[in-house]
């Protein structure tokens, strides 16, 4: 019998669990409360609450541990406090010190660069406004996913993030989801 996948491409709102179970019985909303995702819908990797942007879903388990792995590149848009500096920018490129399950880790070179402000919609959660300094914005390209990594490696060289937004996931990209649009697709690699 072979049973038919599918595929699913969200924008996860600010504020939202990736998951369709609460296990901390926080008052939070789930992935359920987007869209009737049929059952055995998994999120592929997640992102935190307080992160926003595409997130995939899929029923088939070897999608999403294809996905997962290194061969896929994560682009991240992160608005950081402060204007950060050029040999900042040069750091996360290639590597830095982070805390993950209670050891340092050095993360994998990657990719980051400065890019404009991509005028986002506002969250609805107001971030902070101009009387607390600057902010700019940054991609940062990853290959792996630690437990709150690009968070990590912003605060690591000085410029804390203020606004996660993931933008692609391999060759998917965000595009012109608006905030809590959900779209199915017929494969996802």
């Amino acid at each position: 019998m072979n049973k038919t996948h599918r595929h699913f491409i969200i924008h996860k709102p600010w504020g939202m669990i990736s998951q369709f179970v609460n296990p901390a019985k926080r008052k939070k909303k789930l992935l359920g409360e987007l869209f009737a995702f049929p059952e055995g819908t998994m999120a592929i990797g997640r992102l935190d609450v307080p992160s926003e942007g595409l997130l995939l879903l899929t029923t088939d388990g070897k999608v999403s541990e294809e996905i997962r792995s290194s061969t896929y590149e994560k682009e991240y848009y992160v608005q950081v406090d402060g204007i950060i500096t050029e040999e900042a920018v040069e750091k996360l490129k290639s590597g830095v010190e982070i805390g993950f399950d209670g050891k340092k880790y050095i993360t994998k070179p990657g990719k980051a660069f400065l890019i404009e402000d991509p005028k986002f919609p506002l969250r609805s959660q107001k971030i902070r406004d101009d009387r607390h300094g600057p902010t700019s914005w940054i991609s940062i390209v990853i290959r792996e996913g630690k437990f709150r990594q690009v968070r990590k490696m912003t605060a690591a060289v000085g410029f804390p993030t203020l606004r996660l937004i993931r933008v692609r996931i391999g060759k998917i990209e965000l595009e012109n989801l608006k905030i809590g649009d959900v779209k199915e697709v017929e494969s996802l690699v």
